[in-house]
């Protein structure tokens, strides 16, 4: 019966150890639990300050000139159609020249206006013919690397911009130090907030942007290297000496002789 009695006290307080441990825990106990908050996009966004406002903006144009490079520097109909192209070859092998140019200037392509510019200086010599394909070529160069080159403006500036924040945000912290010390980390932590931020949503904008920019830039002088080739093309074995002093186009030709040239009257016999 003692053992019995032993066995029947173990069992007791075994069981009762048991379900104190899996009781559940009081309303008190989850009341000290500590509650994380996580930020939403919108609330980092406001942490990072007045320094945001601009650093938005620029992520704004990032976007739109990265489309508007993309269009330019990859649309076909733009820069060098393959209709164009084999129209322009039919009428050179009639050697229709003048039909040849109201063709390229109907058409608002790359290859059009530069094709244009050539025929209608085919009368003025190879030296000429090629000056003028290089001077349009340059202007085609102009007109794709208008808004590209301002994707290399931002992504210089916006780091610029987060570090102004990355400063302000600096200075406001050690003010905080200053006055009220460690007392109060919420404030400390703002400012620290700041500038993480601010220098975080800056790199953001100007990795993009420069990565934009290198390839849109080296995808134009693929392109332009490319029409070049293709003009050239066009041009080899051109009849120069049968085309010298020809009119090609409809251009007016402004320039006449010199009002002092006066010509020699003929001595009568």
């Amino acid at each position: 019966m003692k053992s019995y009695s032993i066995l029947l006290a173990v069992f007791l307080v075994a069981g009762t150890s048991v379900f104190a441990a899996e009781a559940p825990k009081s309303p008190d106990a989850k009341s000290e639990a500590p509650v994380v908050h996580n930020k939403t996009l919108w609330e980092q966004i406001k942490e990072g300050g007045w320094v945001m406002v601009p650093i938005g903006v620029c992520s704004v144009l990032t976007l739109y000139l990265m489309g508007d490079g993309f269009l330019r520097v990859t649309n076909p109909k733009k820069l060098l159609p393959s209709e164009e192209i084999e129209a322009v070859k039919s009428l050179y092998r009639q050697g229709k020249y003048n039909d040849a140019y109201q063709f390229c200037k109907s058409r608002a392509s790359a290859f059009a206006n530069v094709t244009r510019v050539a025929t209608s200086q085919l009368g003025e010599g190879k030296s000429a013919t090629e000056e003028g394909v290089i001077a349009e070529i340059m202007k085609e160069n102009s007109r794709m690397q208008t808004f590209i080159s301002y994707l290399s403006v931002i992504g210089v500036c916006t780091p610029m911009i987060g570090l102004v924040g990355t400063v302000t945000g600096m200075m406001g912290a050690f003010a905080t130090l200053g006055t009220s010390g460690i007392g109060d980390p919420s404030q400390l932590s703002a400012h620290i907030g700041e500038v993480l931020v601010a220098t975080a949503s800056g790199l953001f904008v100007a990795i993009p942007a420069f990565t934009a920019y290198y390839w849109l830039r080296n995808r134009a002088a693929r392109v332009l290297h490319d029409l070049q080739d293709t003009v050239s093309q066009l041009m080899r074995k051109m009849p120069y000496d049968k085309l010298a002093g020809a009119h090609i186009g409809d251009e007016e030709i402004v320039a006449a002789d010199p009002e002092w040239w006066v010509e020699s009257e003929p001595v009568e016999a």
